[in-house]
């Protein structure tokens, strides 16, 4: 690819950016006590890094001082921990059967970052009942800690707790990458949540790109065929570089943000991570039941 076609795909990105009004502003301060943006990081097939985008996320977050819990919702097949090189004792398991509470199951990861784990290899709560989803929802509601950013780390695909997860965050981030299983896939979750769910906005941030213009060339296809098709709107939030060194960090245990601070990737993870503190909270419900919508009532009631 020549400098002056790399310069371009920078330009492009930039312009989208720029006309993407959440966008405007990068300097937005979240104050300390204020609403809590919970993000659910999602995608339609496995294999296309999510985990690992929340992990490095989550520590780009941590490391510009925002409070951030990591919310495990692969409750059949958790690997946040394994990611993190942590040997947690509970998970959200010993949650729903009743035996622990949240704080009790709730373990530290890099830079303060709290962590909720799931189990592995267990079935026991790979389909939530009504009872289990309440129960979560006020337990979160009515933990002591302030988090400026929970993000959930839901399983692939398009299960049950998919939606569930999904539908109670604020924001959905779609993650996919330029393989064309993988956007189709994209595409069909966001298909099923806009016409089962009546979700009509997302995210979308493209994983393991040669150039930006592979990215961009992803969210174009997917917002031609939503446009035509779909009531929906897609936010592009950026591209992740597609590097070895992700995999040699997954092997070591630890993020790639931490082992190697000064990569393209890491770089790539801080300037998302700087987009979503730009974004404002969502400040209406989006008509479903919601993690913290609680705390941000309360907030309301006080001003």
């Amino acid at each position: 690819m020549t400098n002056s076609s790399s310069h371009n795909s920078a330009d492009q990105a930039r312009t989208l950016r720029d006309l993407n009004p959440r966008s405007s502003t990068l300097s937005i301060h979240q104050e300390s006590g204020g609403p809590t943006s919970v993000y659910a990081i999602t995608s339609g097939k496995g294999g296309v890094g999510k985990t690992a985008v929340v992990a490095n996320l989550a520590y780009a977050l941590a490391s510009m001082d925002k409070h951030v819990l990591i919310l495990d919702a692969d409750l059949g097949l958790a690997n946040i921990d394994v990611v993190f090189g942590l040997t947690p004792e509970y998970n959200l398991n010993h949650f729903f059967s009743g035996e622990k509470e949240l704080d009790d199951i709730i373990i530290d990861g890099p830079l303060n970052i709290k962590i909720l784990p799931a189990g592995s290899g267990l079935q026991n709560f790979t389909r939530l009942d009504s009872h289990h989803k309440l129960r979560l929802m006020e337990s979160l509601d009515a933990m002591h800690n302030h988090f400026d950013f929970v993000l959930i780390d839901t399983e692939a695909g398009i299960s049950e707790n998919v939606t569930y997860f999904n539908t109670a965050a604020q924001e959905i981030l779609v993650v996919t990458t330029p393989e064309p299983t993988a956007i189709t896939d994209a595409y069909s979750l966001m298909k099923l949540l806009s016409a089962q769910y009546h979700e009509k906005k997302f995210n979308l941030l493209v994983n393991q790109v040669q150039t930006e213009e592979n990215a961009l060339d992803v969210y174009k296809k997917l917002t031609m065929v939503s446009n035509r098709y779909l009531d929906i709107s897609i936010d592009y939030l950026g591209s992740i570089p597609d590097d070895y060194q992700m995999i040699e960090s997954i092997r070591k245990q630890k993020v790639i943000s931490e082992l190697l601070p000064e990569s393209k990737v890491s770089s790539a993870f801080k300037q998302l991570a700087s987009r979503i503190c730009a974004e404002p909270v969502r400040s209406t419900p989006k008509g479903n039941i919601q993690f913290f919508w609680k705390k941000l009532l309360n907030m309301e009631e006080r001003s």
